[in-house]
């Protein structure tokens, strides 16, 4: 089980998450939802395609853009669609 957790809250927890360039992605139905709010931040990847943002919360601590998904990957990238990954201190542990 592969689990994402931040200041001791399990934000994820899946036993199907997909490693690209080292980043697990989960999928979107293991998200504790109550933890993400949607952010208006994107970036771009040239083989992924545009990644769209959440920002973590537990209690009062935001953690701005944390976590990224890509609701339209590229072909190349399309194994991630419905998928969510994390950092900026999220620990993702097995």
């Amino acid at each position: 089980m592969t689990t994402a957790t931040w200041h001791d809250t399990v934000l994820a927890r899946s036993d199907d998450t997909v490693v690209v360039e080292k980043n697990h992605y989960f999928p979107n139905d293991a998200l504790l939802r109550e933890h993400f709010r949607p952010s208006d931040h994107t970036t771009t990847c040239p083989w992924k395609g545009t990644a769209h943002y959440f920002d973590v919360v537990v209690g009062d601590a935001v953690n701005a853009n944390a976590a990224w998904y890509y609701p339209e990957p590229k072909q190349a990238a399309e194994e991630i669609r419905g998928r969510v990954a994390f950092w900026k201190g999220v620990q993702v542990k097995k």
